[in-house]
């Protein structure tokens, strides 16, 4: 058992990162301003008094105290918006860079000793190898969002190499799943649910890329974090496949009980300004310490629909 902080632990990912640490012991202490992320995702926790929740902006102070004691800090927080981000930036900048630059200062002054960051894939912007392995170079995003997450690798690697951190960086295919609120798939449903026989798809629909299930991801991470311990510990989490928008729609679709649906495309090979049109991520270094993806994108796109969909996921 272990003492830790969840940046973001109200939101998507947090949240089943939490479910995921109080299952096997650990006591977390939840950080977020409730703007992204929902109380009632950990609610239950915090009611049976495994969670401790700091309702707090990073970008503020009063929060900090909170990381007396931890031994690891789950850093994952952030503004998730990739297409808001090409239009106005500041809040990427100010909500990912800044607030992480906080984080690690807090850390130091507290004497934390290991931070663990969700990053993405698209620090490796429009990579020309696939799947993209760790060692990929140069690393060049097309999109704000990327370029601040790599920014924040940076910062991480330069607290780890100057202060006596450890870290792990995990950069995400698309990750998805249960209390999600972001992304093509809650995108298509809203659409649908507003207009069922019609539905808008950005770009050409052919954009193809990795997808796994939020469940699946939480297993990785803590599986990295545990069996790996060099200073700084950069991991690719996703599925070993692919696939691509237009079957993405037929699954929504089709799970909502849908018929004679048109799809107007936007065009262009890019759904929106920062967009990357083809993802797949090498997984063989995660691989190399005895994981192994137990689910692939099809599937993960499935089990997601009909979790967010409220249907029951066997």
């Amino acid at each position: 058992m272990m003492l830790c902080v969840v940046t973001g632990g109200a939101g998507f990912i947090g949240s089943h990162l939490v479910d995921a640490l109080v299952a096997r012991g650990d006591r977390v202490v939840v950080i977020d301003s409730l703007v992204n992320g929902e109380h009632r995702n950990i609610a239950g926790h915090i009611d049976a008094g495994r969670v401790t929740l700091v309702k707090a902006d990073l970008l503020l102070d009063g929060w900090q105290d909170a990381l007396t004691g931890v031994e690891r800090v789950y850093h994952l927080a952030a503004d998730p918006d990739v297409r808001q981000g090409s239009l106005t930036p500041d809040s990427q900048i100010h909500n990912n860079i800044l607030a992480t630059y906080r984080v690690l200062e807090a850390m130091r002054t507290h004497g934390v000793p290991a931070v663990v960051f969700t990053s993405t894939s698209t620090v490796y912007g429009d990579a020309t190898i696939i799947p993209t392995p760790e060692s990929y170079n140069p690393l060049e995003p097309v999109s704000v969002y990327g370029a601040c997450k790599l920014a924040c690798e940076a910062l991480i690697s330069a607290y780890c190499h100057g202060f006596g951190m450890k870290g792990w960086v995990y950069r995400f295919a698309n990750i998805i799943g249960e209390r999600s609120n972001h992304g093509v798939i809650t995108d298509f449903i809203k659409k649908l649910q507003d207009r069922p026989g019609e539905l808008e798809i950005l770009g050409d629909g052919r954009q193809t890329k990795s997808y796994l299930e939020v469940k699946a991801c939480i297993r990785a991470m803590l599986f990295a974090v545990e069996n790996s311990d060099d200073v700084l510990n950069i991991f690719n989490i996703g599925s070993e496949d692919w696939v691509d928008v237009t079957t993405i729609a037929d699954i929504i679709v089709r799970e909502m009980g849908l018929s004679h649906v048109q799809y107007r495309f936007t065009g262009g090979e890019r759904g929106w300004v920062g967009d990357v049109p083809r993802m797949q991520l090498a997984v063989e270094k995660l691989k190399a310490l005895g994981w192994q993806p137990d689910v692939g994108s099809l599937e993960s796109v499935e089990v997601a629909v009909r979790a967010m969909l409220g249907k029951a996921v066997s």
